[in-house]
């Protein structure tokens, strides 16, 4: 036991330096700061939030000359024990700083100091007798109406319900409050992310069902991990409407029958919704636990009470994007990550981590079981499967084995020359719209570019409407009839005439969903269609409001992007459109092969359901390559053999790792020589040091420019991510950048352009 005055702690401070200082806990504070704390300290002449990373350490100085902490800001632990090392273990693998990672853990409004919303609630505290009551109506007929209010409805309602329905005030309340005729007490007012209009749509009836062989398999092996108490990592690999979801559910609640609590990661916030209300259903029912819901769409309020609940212990499951893996849970016990090839878990901006990756890593630290599941498995985790570090669970057939839908591929090539022109809907597809219409059954139509046509070119010179900050070419938009650029935002008003030649024959090129949405409503003139894309996405809940009108059938037909690529269940949709497969397929990255297979197999997933048979009409250009007829037979082992050979021989990732390291600058020629001087740099440091590493660049990205800022990059490939990162971390110590250059490594990056 640390004697009253003498605690010393270390703290990691947020202040923009990464470092670790050292400060007495002060007498009536002294056993309070469990490491985790969020405490607030005296940092030169100014006070700062920090965590408490170690206590009862040794500082390097006296005690005398050591600062003391100011206050504690929550009684809990902002970061439980194992955030604390997960926080080490991401510094040292992704070389991001660790402010940065602390950030990302705590949400704003924790880290802001701020508490629970508190909510006055009004009760009787005494009963009147006949007497008193003629007397309180002839004296205060405001007073005796409150009081009788509260007396018919017998529960504790809020002040501002009371004041509200009555149209009363505040005096009068305070007047009975004040005669002790009636309590007025603060509770915890929580707000519960999902917990709306729309939650009623979004539950799913959790009548007991009957699993297949192929799931109780799954179920068991997952459930005999969660006994041994060991951490093991499990791969779901099961084709798409196969019941991964109940695999889940029953992990899940062994997880919480155990005591443990439970993480459970989605791709998109799309699919948010749809997993919750499936949760609630399960675990309302049975009178277990509340379900956290966890994203960066939520308020800053929602966010504050969801980590309060989990923080506190209230709550043991989350659900929710990548950033649900730094939910404050203890005890985690299981790790669910769906979809889990899906780029949406690697986070573009510092920190730079992948969820996926982070949540094996979570699991390992607490010796708990990550459940990894998808239909078209990472090859990182196929390779995982073949080198024995993962366990594989196969499902291969649909639940109540329907028939996976029919995939049509559709040649363009041929269709414009039938039609003497480029054209955004095939013959094909219209009449199979028009049929399915018809029928009454629902169509999704998936194209992932936005907007509507994706650049505007002059037929006469060949000038390309292109953003003046970025190099890439302006997408039209028609709904403002404006050029948008999809990387800095910028927004112009479309031209009528070339701005160089001045000729009238500049033209739209390329489709987007705006395009086929105009298309489709064409073909189809009495159908409902809506538009999901970021674009269409800007209010809060509206794409919880979509599906809720898709799935109650006001809606006929969806037109997006890859938030309807994955997961969504939607038992009448019978027909589902990949009206350009070969955006994703002819892009400057290695995965491009990889992403297509996914997409056209994910994308044919969505339909064919429910009892009805689906179909899916794929259009491309290029339908002989390899994704694309691999992606019409669904064949998932035949693609990763093929895909895993090609990069087997060019030792590309999964084979080794890769690391970006991406250099941007306002002048190119500045940041091309300092890239050229950093390369010879780490090249003799590798050679000194005997590293596995092959260098790369540097070399411009295929986006040169974005935002005024010239971007060159640097390829690093090894097996040895740890000393490389380290490596570079000491180079930089001495190596002199110029202030106007920045620069950032980006380890096992989703995109390379």
């Amino acid at each position: 036991m640390v004697k009253t005055g003498n605690q010393i702690v270390g703290v990691w401070p947020l202040a923009g330096f990464d470092k670790i200082l050292h400060y007495r806990v002060p007498e009536h504070l002294a056993g309070k700061i469990p490491a985790g704390a969020l405490v607030k300290v005296p940092v030169g002449h100014r006070f700062t939030l920090a965590v408490v990373y170690r206590v009862d350490v040794k500082a390097d100085v006296p005690e005398s000359r050591l600062k003391s902490i100011v206050e504690a800001i929550y009684p809990m632990p902002v970061l439980t024990p194992d955030m604390v090392n997960l926080i080490n273990w991401m510094v040292s693998y992704y070389g991001c700083k660790r402010e940065s990672i602390i950030e990302a853990m705590i949400p704003s409004a924790v880290r802001l100091g701020k508490s629970a919303l508190m909510e006055k609630t009004l009760s009787v505290a005494k009963k009147l007798k006949k007497e008193e009551l003629a007397q309180l109506e002839k004296r205060a007929p405001a007073q005796y109406k409150v009081y009788q209010f509260l007396l018919q409805e017998r529960n504790p309602l809020k002040k501002g319900v009371v004041i509200g329905q009555l149209k009363t005030s505040a005096a009068v309340i305070k007047s009975l409050v004040e005669k002790g005729i009636i309590a007025e007490e603060a509770e915890r007012a929580e707000r519960v992310a999902y917990d709306d209009e729309f939650s009623k749509g979004e539950h799913v009836s959790s009548q007991a069902i009957t699993l297949n062989e192929e799931q109780r398999s799954a179920v068991e092996s997952v459930n005999k991990s969660l006994d041994e108490a060991a951490f093991v990592v499990h791969l779901l690999q099961g084709v798409t409407g196969s019941g991964k979801t109940e695999v889940y559910l029953n992990a899940l609640q062994k997880a919480l029958d155990m005591g443990g609590s439970v993480i459970f990661l989605v791709p998109e916030v799309a699919l948010t919704p749809q997993t919750v209300g499936r949760l609630r259903s399960k675990l309302l029912e049975q009178g277990t636990n509340k379900v956290v819901v966890w994203h960066s769409l939520l308020s800053d309020g929602e966010r504050l009470d969801g980590w309060l609940a989990l923080a506190r212990g209230e709550a043991r499951v989350v659900v929710g994007a990548r950033s649900a893996i730094f939910a404050p849970l203890q005890n985690v016990k299981l790790i669910i990550v769906d979809e889990e090839h899906e780029p949406a878990y690697k986070q573009d901006e510092q920190p730079r981590y992948h969820g996926r990756d982070v949540a094996v890593y979570r699991a390992m630290l607490n010796k708990a079981v990550c459940l990894l599941g998808s239909a078209t498995p990472s090859l990182e985790s196929h390779l995982n499967v073949t080198n024995g570090k993962y366990l594989v669970n196969h499902l291969t057939k649909r639940v109540d084995d329907r028939k996976l839908p029919l995939i049509h591929v559709v040649d363009m090539r041929r269709e414009i020359m039938k039609r003497r022109g480029l054209l955004t809907i095939s013959d094909f597809l219209a009449e199979k719209i028009r049929e399915r219409h018809e029928k009454r059954e629902q169509i999704i139509l998936f194209i992932n570019r936005r907007g509507y046509s994706k650049s505007m070119i002059c037929q006469e010179c060949g000038y390309v409407a292109e953003c003046r900050h970025c190099s890439v070419a302006m997408t039209y938009h028609r709904t403002d009839d404006c050029l948008h650029c999809h990387m800095c935002g910028a927004e112009k008003k479309a031209p009528y005439h070339c701005p160089e030649c001045k000729s009238d024959a500049i033209r739209r090129r390329g489709i987007g969903t705006q395009k086929v949405e105009e298309v489709v409503q064409q073909i189809v003139p009495s159908a409902r269609i809506v538009r999901m894309d970021a674009d269409a996405m800007r209010k809060k809940n509206l794409f919880r409001e979509i599906l809720g009108d898709f799935r109650t059938g006001k809606i006929d037909i969806l037109v997006g992007t890859q938030m309807l690529a994955k997961g969504l269940d939607f038992p009448n949709v019978t027909l589902v459109g990949l009206v350009d497969a070969d955006i994703s397929l002819h892009t400057p990255d290695f995965r491009a092969n990889e992403r297509t297979f996914q997409l056209m197999v994910q994308v044919a997933g969505r339909s064919g359901r429910g009892d009805l048979s689906g179909e899916v009409v794929v259009q491309t250009f290029t339908p002989h390559a390899m994704p694309i007829q691999f992606g019409r037979q669904a064949d998932v082992v035949g693609f990763s053999e093929e895909e895993m050979s090609i990069r087997r021989e060019f030792r590309y990732p999964p084979y080794r790792h890769l690391v970006q390291h991406l250099i941007r600058g306002p002048n190119p020629d500045k940041v091309s020589f300092l890239a050229e001087q950093w390369a010879k740099k780490v090249t003799a440091a590798i050679a000194e040091q005997s590293l596995d590493v092959e260098l790369r660049g540097p070399v411009p990205c295929a986006i040169e420019k974005i935002k005024d800022s010239y971007r060159f990059q640097i390829w690093y490939f090894t097996n040895q991510v740890t000393r490389l990162v380290a490596l570079l971390s000491e180079l930089q110590k001495d190596f002199i950048w110029s202030d106007d250059v920045t620069h950032v490594l980006d380890v096992d990056p989703s995109n390379v352009g």
